[in-house]
């Protein structure tokens, strides 16, 4: 029997005969018996037969063994445990999935899928950048799935880079995990599905540069529900920082703010609950870290509590129609306090809220006019609205400041998609239509990319395929956003009219414009005016009673002057003062509004779908397994209903049958060329393929023989990376009657379609082939440097050694100069010396030693005489015969001698010489008198200098022994 899409072509996934029905009965039971080993299929592709019945059963069988995460297909369903698991979300698991080398042989988790979307944007598989759609209903699980992804993101992705500046600005990471505690308490509540519901729309990008390291970060919100501020529906809160500031402020704090313990607001209603939201000292720390400083918190904490005393602010009906309207007896001091707070005179806040400027005619001339109670009530909770909707915004652009970068820092980013759940009350306005129409936009997004797309591209690809019929919602994106006629523009004419709202006359061009379409209709059985649209998670009937008004957002200009006229330093910053802003808002308000709210949330809602379809997008649908938020409970009817309405069985159908991966085939040649190998010459080349098969092979492939006529120059190359990459297989066209799922991989005419599978085998195939041309790489490298390393030390040696012959030879024939100078001074001293030693024996005979000097030596001395010290100056005449009597072995004349040599020495006094009196007796220059000279040497910095010269003792005596010596002149 024929097969497509892995199942039998006589299949209708509609109408199926009574055989079919009874087959495929039996084997859902034949499955579902298999009760013990449902919680191990973690692929819901891997159930079979796949039916919502079946599906079911296998999240029922998971839920109960506490195991919330199946992959889908390519979406992953995360069911609600509404209970902390905090093993399922420590560091430690990030650090598993994160480090493993293959995701599939891992458990489902929603790190998995943030670990996939870091690997693609690090592989640069275009395109680069990456997204991550999270959706479900409200109390789902989608805040805190953000949350986890946030986490995983700057832990796995941190710098270790400190930030420049102030220093009480944290790292990057830490302040994009900051803005969910700050983000969370100023833009969520309680609501009746949902104790921490976001109540506005949330498109966070993570900038990674070219290191994969988190840079930088930016914030787009969506829709804040400012009407929460002033309107809370029974058993419903306001955001939580209001609670958060009535239960964690300090006495100081309250008395600053005044907000005393024990008073009522009427918007702060069921403040008795007590929620894991309320933690203030979380907000404060995380605003702190934000670079938000304590001053100007105090000063965002008062101006909320201005709102507070506004929401006590009643109004009696006046007696007259034409005087204004005046406060109640208890209301007067909240009237008070808030102008005190926002440093306004508080007749100025009271007159503006009770009385409305007209501007009219050609003269502009001003009217003042009294308002009704309503409309006072009306003004009141417009002034609250737009202090709050203008603080939410200022917020959000200060922690873009925070965590923002320019565009030249990161090069690519995975966007966070957090919206608000689908909505569904007894009483639904326009936030919920919007919220509800995000949601469609949101789903048409999914049907297009995945369901619709993907099989489109099949057949276009050449892949036998048969259509699977899938829930699409485009009629009801025709009946909310179309043209000509829909709701919007509906609303938005009904804004440009210019005139009071009728809600019946509204309600009536409804059902003309739109009574072709079977998505929209009217509940006959309600009183008030009202719509229902049939929406892919349900029908919601919608109120039109003041959805014009909302649509408007009028914002009267004499609230916004007083806003700008106030002292305050941060309703200055978030009112500036400026007269040509102030006309323009007068001009504004008398003229038809442009810009209404569902027009501007549909334009940022196309712009950010705009951005979704450049990324890779990556599905995870939040489960509510109950509609009470218990733990452990898992109601069958709620959770098929969620799984019908966001068409995750037809998902499951598609990526069962079909190929979750499909690459270009440029794209895969540039990331898998390296897989490539060389061709070899053989013999048989020409008549045997290349990975040996035959033209038709066993296991069901063939091969394609228009592959090459269609001209596509890749489709060969391809084919050779595939074959070297996966031996065992021919990666070419699937054989007739062979089902997709059989195979690992498809060719198609410009695409390669591939399993996870096949894809994991490329990926640790291609980081093999990199890592040993790495290592080629390194070896090549580290053989150059060493080369090149030898070379320098051979070069340098060879260079020191020139130097050191260079220096050597130098030093050699400057010693041997000064040795050549010192030897000739010498042999011209030691010939003079000889020759006035021969003189000095010629001339002495009869005359006296001492002649020049008057004085006679006579051998006739007294002993008194003998024993006076020899002077200094007697040498003098001796000379040059004292120099002659040096090279004597000793005597006075040689002591004379010496200390006359060492005279200059003494004048500087280096040195000091004592000579030790001669013995008495005649003194002869033939017998020289005995004697002895020691010296006192102070240490000299040169060397040797402190060496104690020879002393040894000489027996050769007489003047004629020393002429007749030649050896040694001196010695020492």
């Amino acid at each position: 029997m024929e097969q497509v899409n892995g199942v039998e072509a006589k299949e209708n996934p509609v109408v199926r005969p009574v055989d079919d029905n009874r087959s495929l009965g039996k084997e859902i039971e034949s499955f579902l018996s298999r009760d013990q080993q449902l919680h191990l299929l973690d692929d819901l592709t891997k159930v079979n037969p796949v039916t919502s019945r079946t599906v079911l059963k296998c999240l029922q069988a998971r839920y109960t063994a506490d195991t919330f995460y199946t992959n889908a297909g390519c979406s992953l369903v995360a069911v609600n445990p509404f209970r902390p698991v905090p093993p399922l979300y420590s560091q430690e698991m990030m650090k598993e999935y994160h480090a493993t080398a293959r995701l599939q042989e891992l458990k489902p988790h929603v790190f998995g899928v943030a670990e996939e979307t870091y690997r693609n944007v690090e592989s640069q598989i275009p395109p680069v950048n990456q997204s991550i759609i999270v959706s479900g209903e409200s109390g789902a699980g989608k805040t805190w799935t953000s949350r986890c992804l946030m986490k995983f993101y700057a832990t796995v992705a941190a710098s270790t880079t400190v930030p420049k500046g102030s220093i009480t600005v944290e790292r990057i990471e830490r302040r994009v995990l900051d803005s969910n505690p700050v983000m969370e308490a100023f833009g969520n509540a309680c609501t009746l599905r949902n104790s921490n519901s976001s109540r506005f729309g949330k498109y966070i990008q993570l900038q990674l540069n070219r290191s994969q390291l988190l840079t930088s970060a930016t914030i787009q919100t969506f829709l804040l529900e400012k009407t929460r501020v002033a309107y809370q529906a029974p058993q419903e809160r306001n955001f939580h920082i209001f609670y958060q500031m009535a239960k964690g402020a300090t006495q100081e704090e309250r008395q600053e703010w005044s907000l005393p313990e024990g008073t009522k607001f009427s918007w702060l209603p069921n403040s008795e609950k007590t929620l894991e939201e309320d933690c203030f000292d979380v907000t404060r720390e995380a605003m702190s870290h934000l670079g938000i400083n304590h001053s100007t918190q105090n000063n965002l904490f008062k101006i909320l509590a201005v709102l507070l005393h506004l929401g006590n602010l009643h109004f009696s009906e006046p007696e007259e129609e034409s005087q204004p309207c005046q406060l109640e007896d208890g209301a007067k001091d909240f009237a008070e306090t808030a102008s005190r707070l926002f440093q306004v005179p508080v007749e100025d806040l009271v007159e503006t809220l009770t009385i409305r400027t007209i501007t009219a005619g050609r003269q502009r001339q001003v009217f003042q006019k009294a308002c009704p109670k309503g409309e006072c009530e009306t003004r009141r909770d417009c002034l609250a609205k737009a202090i709050y909707a203008t603080i939410f915004d200022w917020l959000v652009a200060v922690i873009n400041g925070s965590i923002s970068a320019e565009p030249s820092v990161w090069s690519s980013f995975i966007g966070l998609l957090d919206v608000y759940g689908f909505e569904s009350f007894p009483d639904n306005r326009l936030e919920q239509l919007c919220i509800n129409y995000a949601n469609e936009k949101l789903q048409q997004h999914f049907v297009g990319h995945f369901l619709k797309a993907q099989q489109e591209e099949y057949t276009a690809e050449g892949l036998p395929w048969s259509f699977v019929n899938y829930p699409d919602n485009q009629r009801c994106l025709d009946v909310i956003e179309g043209t000509p006629a829909s709701i919007f523009s509906l609303l938005n004419e009904e804004c440009r009219l210019n005139r009071s709202s009728d809600a019946r006359q509204l309600q009536t061009r409804m059902e003309l414009a739109l009574s072709d379409n079977p998505c929209v209709g009217q509940d006959r059985f309600r009183k008030e005016p009202n719509f229902v649209i049939s929406h892919y998670a349900g029908s919601v009937c919608y109120q039109l009673e003041g959805m014009v008004e909302k649509n408007k957002d009028p914002v009267p200009p004499e609230l916004i002057l007083l806003l700008r006229r106030s002292q305050d330093p941060l309703l200055q910053k978030l009112f500036p003062l400026s007269q040509k802003a102030s006309n323009s808002d007068v001009k504004a308000q008398t003229k038809p509004g442009v810009i209404t709210v569902v027009s501007k949330f549909k334009g940022s809602l196309e712009q950010l779908m705009g951005i979704l379809y450049t990324t890779t997008p990556h599905y995870i649908r939040c489960i509510k397994p109950n509609t009470d938020c218990r733990a452990a409970v898992f109601q069958k009817d709620e959770v098929l209903r969620q799984l019908e309405a966001c068409g995750i069985v037809e998902a499951v159908n598609i990526s069962s049958a079909g190929f979750p991966i499909r690459m270009s085939f440029g794209s895969f040649l540039e990331r898998y060329s390296v897989l490539k190998k060389s061709p070899r010459r053989t013999s048989g080349a020409s008549t045997r393929p290349e990975n040996g098969f035959p033209p038709v092979t066993g296991n069901g492939w063939r091969v394609a023989p228009s592959a090459e006529e269609e001209g596509c120059p890749f489709h060969r190359m391809v084919q050779e990376v595939l074959r070297s990459t996966c031996p065992i297989t021919s990666p070419l066209e699937l054989a007739e009657g062979k089902p997709c799922a059989a195979a690992p991989v498809f060719c198609g005419k410009t695409k390669v379609f591939m399993t996870n599978s096949t894809l994991g085998l490329l990926e640790a195939r291609r980081a093999g082939a990199l890592s040993q041309k790495a290592f080629c790489i390194q070896c090549c490298w580290r053989r150059f440097k060493r080369r090149k390393l030898a070379k320098e030390s051979c070069s340098a040696t060879v260079i020191q050694s020139a130097v050191r012959s260079w220096l050597a030879r130098k030093r050699f024939w400057r010693l041997r100069k000064a040795v050549a100078k010192i030897q000739k001074a010498w042999r011209k001293w030691k010939a003079k010396l000889e020759v006035l030693a021969a003189e000095e024996l010629d001339d002495t005979d009869g005359k006296p030693l001492l002649a020049s000097s008057g004085a006679a030596v006579s051998t006739s001395r007294t002993r008194r005489e003998r024993e006076k010290p020899w002077p200094l100056g007697a040498t003098l005449p001796f000379w040059p015969l004292g120099l002659a009597l040096l090279s004597g072995p000793g005597g006075l004349q040689r002591e004379a001698a010496l200390l006359t040599c060492l005279r200059a020495l003494q004048k500087k006094d280096w040195r000091k010489a004592e000579s030790k009196p001669a013995l008495p007796g005649v003194t002869s220059i033939r017998a020289l008198p005995q004697g002895s000279i020691r010296f006192h040497c102070r240490r000299s910095p040169l060397l040797y200098a402190n060496t104690r010269p020879h002393t040894h003792g000489s027996t050769v005596t007489g003047f004629n022994q020393i002429l007749l010596d030649r050896r040694e002149l001196l010695s020492a």
